[in-house]
């Protein structure tokens, strides 16, 4: 179709690469079009651990610059969304008689000159990897480490007794799939066309554009698009993207890492997260989650293929209940999940011994042999606002006269007030619609910041909110969802931009995905 407007950006992928680079893009004055073939953040971008943090078991690997990027970036984050992230603390018990089986490059130079310390992270080591991760990132926000004393803090009470010491330092909370979603909305309100539930069947190379034919699995239809430049944002299917719907030749691929998740109810009563070492070098962490639950995760292994979904096997859910029950004093059992899930972290392939050793650092490789090509391997959630600046240098090679950079701190949807206001917006939002339960205004504020008025608009009684699915989850809500959040399925909203599947029964879950696919193909038609 020659009369096919021809846009400057098609980008491949619809997770936090993807729509991080597009809202980046857009802000710059590009025209882009996005294409995700199922939901947004449907992948690897909402089964993360949740968090915004630098990563200090990164640490025993040297990987200095990735630690300091993330680190920096967590501040610049919290201010751009501070009702999706905010800062937790996290307590990491110490017991001198705990032995690991370490194989990192740091256990390995210790083992070298103190064989005696082979098996063992001593105090000392700790406390220069948290003096190191202190160091490294600016701190405004957040508090630096500290040492606690078990028998006394609150965050002894629900460990073994044998846990006397713990190190306490700070890192940060995520609503991921929701950072995924707002930053495909801001893109899109800067100009970019977003495109949900659309898969790329192929992409032809020409000399100076690229033509994609794509189809929408809503209506079945094809459509052809153009485009002066590619970027592959493909995720876990990054490679099979590039070797099959581009038909290119390149060694460049991903090792595909799972990451499994169990959710109990929760383990104890104060807002601190748990950093627990165990016996094989891993780390987990039990997080604070949903209020009423407690997140435990996360495993490391190899992943067959990106079309085999991921599932918490029954093996990693007895290896994270048995590691969090080395610490907790009432056991973690399987009988206790309420919840499992997993997503695959598509690490660049650095050829790295293990799952747990492969490289976190994200690769740009920019292929300009025709068309040009950008194709982003690999990566992590905090970093995902750096990743998109450094894929707009390698696109500026191509659009020489691109504006500088201009995320670093800019609000997201929602996110337009002072980190440390979430109470007094609450406060207000309580006031204002004084119906609402102090749990539905919590989580109203969180969820939507200062976007929870436009979603209750001129509501006087919970009645005027329309049908209520349970869970304070009501009809204006999923009708809000629907229109400005890409929602077209119950598990979009009930498991993506909201975690409110954990509280309802089948049947109301089974209540919301049919209004939800009601409306939706309302709009359709």
């Amino acid at each position: 179709m020659t009369d096919t407007p021809v846009t400057d950006l098609f980008i491949i992928g619809g997770g936090i690469n993807g729509c991080g680079i597009a809202r980046d893009a857009a802000g710059r004055g590009l025209s882009v079009t996005l294409a995700e073939m199922n939901d947004l953040a449907s992948a690897t971008s909402s089964a993360s651990t949740k968090l915004f943090h630098g990563g200090l078991r990164y640490l025993e690997y040297f990987e200095f610059r990735l630690v300091r990027e993330a680190l920096i970036e967590r501040e610049v984050l919290l201010k751009a969304m501070p009702h999706i992230s905010w800062p937790m603390r996290f307590v990491l018990p110490f017991h001198k008689d705990m032995r690991f089986d370490s194989e990192t490059p740091t256990s390995k130079l210790l083992t070298t000159f103190m064989p005696w310390m082979k098996g063992r992270r001593p105090a000392w080591l700790i406390r220069l990897g948290l003096f190191l991760y202190d160091s490294l990132g600016k701190r405004g926000i957040l508090p630096g480490t500290a040492k606690l004393d078990l028998a006394s803090d609150p965050a002894g009470r629900p460990l073994k007794a044998k846990f006397k010491t713990a190190f306490e330092y700070s890192d940060c909370w995520i609503e991921d799939a929701r950072l995924v979603m707002l930053n495909a909305r801001d893109a899109m309100a800067r100009g970019a066309k977003i495109l949900t539930r659309t898969e790329v069947l192929s992409a032809d190379r020409q000399s100076d554009h690229w033509v994609i034919r794509t189809k929408d699995h809503a209506t079945g239809a094809e459509q052809e698009h153009r485009a002066r430049m590619l970027v592959n944002a493909g995720g876990p299917w990054v490679a099979d993207v590039l070797h099959q719907k581009l038909g290119q030749n390149s060694r460049e691929n991903v090792r595909l890492v799972r990451g499994s998740h169990i959710v109990v109810p929760k383990l104890f009563d104060h807002g601190r997260c748990y950093f627990f070492q165990g016996t094989d070098g891993r780390i987990i962490f039990a997080i604070p989650y949903e209020q009423d639950f407690t997140l435990i995760g996360t495993t490391d292994a190899d992943h067959p293929d990106p079309d085999t979904a991921p599932v918490c096997t029954e093996a990693e859910q007895e290896y994270l209940a048995a590691f969090a029950s080395e610490y907790f004093e009432k056991p973690v059992k399987r009988e206790d999940i309420v919840w499992t899930y997993s997503g695959v972290r598509p690490l660049y392939d650095d050829g790295a011994s293990s799952a747990t050793a492969a490289t976190r650092e994200y690769v740009l490789t920019l292929d300009q042999a025709q068309a040009p090509l950008l194709n982003v391997f690999g990566g992590k959630i905090t970093t995902y606002r750096k990743l998109a600046e450094a894929a707009l240098a390698k696109i500026g090679e191509v659009f020489p006269q691109l504006p500088a950079g201009w995320t670093a701190g800019v609000a997201l949807p929602g996110g337009d007030f002072p980190v440390g206001d979430v109470a007094k917006l609450t406060s207000k939002l309580a006031a204002d619609y004084p119906f609402l339960t102090p749990y539905w205004t919590g989580r109203m504020i969180r969820a939507y910041g200062t976007e929870a008025w436009e979603v209750l608009g001129d509501a006087k009684t919970a009645g005027d909110l329309g049908q209520d699915f349970g869970a304070t989850i009501t009809a204006r809500e999923l009708d809000w969802a629907i229109a400005r959040e890409w929602v077209r399925a119950g598990d979009d909203y009930l498991w993506r931009r909201t975690k409110l599947g954990l509280r309802l029964d089948e049947a109301q879950r089974a209540a919301v995905d049919a209004y939800i696919q009601g409306k939706a193909a309302q709009l359709a038609a």
